[in-house]
């Protein structure tokens, strides 16, 4: 832009938004002409086809070009295995956790990389990928398979083969959840989790991925809703809302040049405490370049309009946000963002290319996980298959594709692909003492029993389910957290692929079946 952008120009480079709909509607169209928000986030409420999303992605950039010459940033976050947005139509993409059992690095940047060129292809320049926690906390409810390990050695081998895989496609790749959301107990969603190990520890476990990727060129680094008391004197302020945190050790100790995103300040740690509108202004004066308020119009435009104020008042230094907007500018450069219109109108021919799926496909068959001993159902014999389901979809858990048996998110589809009788029983994910019975009741009656778990070490409920069930004749699929495997010892089998999702099922019902 051969202007100087304007204060409320720069301010909208420091905001990324989402919106609900398939196509750009009054409310996004108002945030991006009055706003100049400078990014976009897309969700599972966005995406239709790939196709539909392509051209979402065009339109929003052309509405953009109407009013300003600097190109949005539209980011997604795509994970793989279990937190994917777009799942029909691209390559399918494992779990983090589902790379280390396959064993291979090499694999892990190779797929990274198609994934985030499809990404491309559909006109998404950033990823809210990788997660570089280190998952050793087996009560965590939000991190798990989303974790390249248990290690900060298998997190630094793996998460950055994907961030290597990812920036080689030209998609920006973001490391997350800075300062490391992996040793919580508590959902940052729902609440403020608290990592209260000392600074030694930290530097040694937590912040070691981070450390590694920013000596690496990771592009981008986003900040978690939890509180470090070692690093932040408040104890009750999350990273997100921390000088501490954002300026003095990531920007300070740790040299990050990159663009810093905070997670969405509409979740419950930020929103339920200081509010996402104030909550704005105090994760930018505490670090932030972009601030993610991924949901609503009143919230989106109270951050921009504080925001503003607040420069104007003189509270923030227009030399801070200055900084931050070049920050944002100079990642746009560096990743070609502005050749947006370049990109073909229909991105099928990069899509789910046959090497990509054979890859995808040996990947997850490397990646099945048995424990103990094991013997296949026997295909004369009807199953009961009783299934764990998520019926309340959050950033985290997606429910089920669709409700028939060939759409659900169960294994009744694959297993009846091959030729089972199954007859399923779909509970949630905390059933009650009534469903309980009413599934050991039929599970006895049962000539043999698949159970589809689904976080169980974190449900009394399943647990109670899983321990009043006939075994000898019962097999174990744990579908997300493979923890649940350790709840069924006396299983005829015991089988993860750390996800419930398709590419993974279909795996899965190949080997009760006996044919892998």
């Amino acid at each position: 832009m051969n202007a100087p952008l304007t204060l409320a120009q720069q301010v909208g480079q420091c905001l990324m938004v989402g919106f609900d709909g398939l196509t750009p509607n009054a409310h996004i169209e108002r945030l991006i002409r009055d706003y100049h928000v400078g990014g976009v986030i897309l969700f599972r409420r966005n995406v239709a086809s790939p196709s539909q999303v392509a051209a979402l992605c065009r339109r929003l950039q052309e509405i953009n070009a109407e009013v300003s010459a600097i190109p949005l940033l539209i980011g997604i976050d795509q994970e793989g295995g279990m937190v994917a947005r777009i799942e029909e139509g691209l390559t399918p993409l494992p779990s983090a956790l589902a790379y280390l059992a396959a064993g291979s690095s090499t694999d892990c940047e190779a797929l990274s990389r198609i994934g985030a060129a499809e990404l491309a292809a559909l006109g998404i320049n950033i990823n809210f990928a990788p997660v570089l926690d280190v998952n050793n906390n087996r009560a965590n409810p939000v991190i798990g398979v989303r974790a390249f390990g248990e290690t900060v050695d298998t997190v630094n081998q793996y998460g950055l083969a994907a961030m290597r895989g990812i920036q080689a496609a030209g998609v920006a790749a973001t490391a997350k959840h800075f300062p490391g959301h992996g040793d919580t107990d508590t959902d940052s969603h729902l609440g403020v989790p608290r990592v209260g190990h000392d600074r030694g520890r930290l530097d040694a476990v937590e912040l070691a991925p981070f450390r590694a990727a920013i000596a690496a060129g990771i592009d981008a680094v986003m900040s978690s809703h939890v509180a470090f008391p070692a690093v932040e004197p408040d104890a009750d302020t999350p990273a997100t809302l921390s000088h501490a945190v954002l300026t003095e050790l990531l920007r300070g100790e740790l040299s990050f040049a990159g663009v810093t995103f905070t997670d969405c300040l509409e979740m419950d740690a930020i929103a339920r405490g200081v509010g996402t509108v104030e909550g704005a202004v105090r994760a930018f004066a505490a670090g932030s370049d972009v601030m993610l308020v991924s949901h609503t119009e009143a919230r989106q435009t109270g951050a921009a309009e504080l925001l503003l104020a607040r420069v104007a008042a003189g509270e923030i230094d227009p030399a801070r946000l200055s900084a931050s907007c070049e920050r944002v500018l100079t990642l746009k450069h560096a990743r070609g963002m502005a050749h947006w219109h370049s990109l073909p109108v229909d991105p099928q021919p990069v899509l789910c290319r046959p090497e990509a799926l054979a890859l995808s496909q040996r990947v997850h068959q490397r990646a099945l996980t048995q424990a103990g001993e094991f013997r296949p159902l026997d295909p004369v014999q009807p199953v009961l298959l009783i299934t764990l389901e998520v019926r309340a979809r959050t950033e985290i858990d997606e429910v089920a594709l669709g409700k028939t048996l060939q759409q659900h998110d169960s294994l009744a589809g694959p297993l009846a692909a091959l030729g089972f009788t199954v007859d399923e029983l779909a509970l949630p994910l905390a059933p009650s003492d009534q469903e309980i019975a009413d599934a050991v009741a039929r599970a006895n009656a049962a000539a043999q029993v698949v159970v589809l778990s689904y976080n169980a070490v974190l449900h009394r409920a399943q647990q109670a389910l899983l321990a009043a069930l006939p075994w000898p004749r019962c097999w174990l699929v744990a579908g997300r957290l493979p923890y649940d495997l350790d709840l069924a010892p006396a299983a005829a089998g015991r089988l993860t692929l750390y996800a419930n999702r398709p590419a993974a099922l279909n795996v899965i019902a190949a080997r009760l079946a006996g044919t892998v």
